[in-house]
């Protein structure tokens, strides 16, 4: 499958993306932190780099993220919020959210390898819509493994939930309380400039 080799850091700081919404807190680049060899962009240049900061962020392919915005197109709403909320119910996304997983990309491979279910089920694709009410949990094969196993008990780490999922402390079971809002979404995106770029 292909994916971005770029140097995380490098890669965020040329969209105008924190780190830390990646889920690398402690990642940083000083280089050429005073440069900036263009500062007036086109209007298509910054429709572009709103595709391709919602994409990397998601680790999303161009013609998987074109047929998620399609179907944003379709439903009832606004397509840009539409499509942010599919990208956030993505089931990767939602393991990276409850805690499960420290980055998107660690996430991804862990629902590729069908460490999870959701609503008793076994899921292992990535782009799984997860909907309100379903409840994610990390299978029972898969708890005692050292990966999940530390992360309940006294030393398990602190998680900033968004405010629609729940996760039940001291186990491996989180729920979709209700679909992500507008309001929800944590990092900087003029999503109409991608339904600019796609309306063309």
């Amino acid at each position: 499958m292909a994916k971005n080799t770029q140097p995380i850091a490098k890669r965020c700081k040329a969209l105008g993306i924190s780190p830390a919404v990646m889920g690398y807190a402690k990642k940083n680049t000083t280089r050429n932190s005073g440069s900036n060899m263009r500062k007036k962009q086109s209007e298509y240049a910054m429709q572009l780099k709103e595709k391709q900061k919602v994409k990397f962020i998601y680790g999303v392919l161009e013609k998987q993220f074109r047929n998620a915005f399609e179907k944003a197109a379709s439903r009832p709403g606004q397509a840009g919020e539409n499509l942010l909320q599919m990208m956030e119910c993505r089931l990767d996304n939602v393991v990276f959210r409850l805690g499960y997983a420290q980055t998107r990309r660690d996430a991804r491979q862990l629902v590729s390898h069908a460490h999870f279910t959701v609503n008793g089920k076994k899921v292992n694709i990535p782009s799984y819509q997860v909907k309100a009410g379903d409840v994610v949990e990390v299978r029972e094969s898969s708890r005692s493994s050292a990966k999940f196993s530390k992360l309940v008990g006294p030393e398990a780490p602190v998680v900033a939930l968004p405010a629609w999922l729940e996760r039940e402390a001291g186990t491996l079971k989180g729920t979709v309380t209700r679909l992500p809002e507008r309001s929800d979404i944590d990092y900087e995106v003029a999503e109409h400039l991608i339904v600019e770029l796609y309306s063309k």
